[in-house]
């Protein structure tokens, strides 16, 4: 039979362990912050709270955490992508946890998995919260870094099936088909955009920065002289965008997602430039085959 002073002594050594616990509370909304951390301290943890991602991962950067709360969805620079991923690179023994407000479809919960030791739909009742961080605690390890890619090196690596993607949705659309063209012709340009995309991706600069493109340009002009419209040009560039958010999808597994978000925000901005150089070629070339 346990006995009373046995009971005591078995709780204290879980208060004990739990005081030298430490756990990184991250979320944009202050009721939630607040009431997690009156919870954990109520266990006795040692709880350090972070409104967003920028304070997040200077703290994750100063001092090691045990527990690491985070909100998936967060506004700014980075969400909880970025603080997830730069915890499990600081302190890789460190339990994750992730709230979200939103159910996510299987293939991107399973990616985010593989940074996070669990991803929670909110709200989590408290004595669910706190048995999960004790069971999680208990049976922790060191775990090995995942493996992940830059955004560039996906691309790259992936190109060629980008690019048949590509086609394959162009072939299908009633309106580019109008134009009958060989897979060359149609296809052309796309290599060379690609390796622009890869480099502006390699060496960041500011978001709108206007950067020459010859590939579009040179493309702007074979499609004028190919009949080309600018309505089918756009339509053409909407396509490569989703057929490089595609190539991604398919790499959610590796993919590092610190730089996720704003790696993807370059891709927009710098296939936008691509657009904008293409059709004032397409219009220079058209003027003067009118002239």
């Amino acid at each position: 039979m346990t006995t009373t002073n046995e009971n005591t002594g078995k709780a204290e050594i879980l208060l004990d362990a739990a005081k030298q616990t430490t756990v990184l509370v991250v979320d944009d909304n202050e009721t939630v912050r607040t009431s997690v951390g009156a919870v954990l301290r109520s266990s006795q943890y040692t709880v350090t709270e972070a409104a967003n991602v920028s304070d997040a991962l200077h703290l994750i950067d100063l001092e090691p955490f045990d527990v690491l709360l985070c909100d998936l969805h967060m506004p700014g620079a980075g969400d909880g992508y970025t603080v997830v991923s730069a915890m499990r690179h600081k302190n890789p023994a460190a339990i994750t946890l992730v709230f979200s407000g939103f159910p996510a479809l299987e293939q991107a919960m399973n990616a985010i998995l593989l940074q996070a030791d669990e991803v929670l739909v909110k709200p989590v009742e408290p004595t669910t919260l706190l048995a999960l961080i004790r069971g999680k605690l208990q049976n922790r390890g060191v775990r090995t870094i995942t493996n992940t890619e830059r955004v560039a090196s996906i691309l790259e690596r992936d190109a060629e099936s980008t690019i048949s993607n590509w086609l394959s949705c162009v072939e299908n659309d009633d309106e580019l088909t109008i134009v009958t063209l060989s897979k060359e012709q149609r296809t052309g340009h796309l290599p060379k955009l690609i390796q622009e995309l890869v480099h502006r991706l390699r060496v960041p600069r500011s978001l709108g920065t206007k950067q020459p493109s010859a590939a579009a340009v040179l493309h702007g002009k074979v499609r004028q002289a190919q009949g080309y419209t600018v309505p089918m040009i756009v339509e053409e560039s909407r396509i490569l965008q989703v057929s490089i958010f595609q190539t991604l999808q398919n790499n959610l597994a590796t993919v590092d997602f610190s730089l996720l978000l704003i790696d993807v925000m370059t891709i927009a901005d710098e296939v936008d430039s691509q657009l904008k150089q293409t059709l004032i070629s397409f219009a220079e070339k058209e003027t003067e085959a009118a002239a």
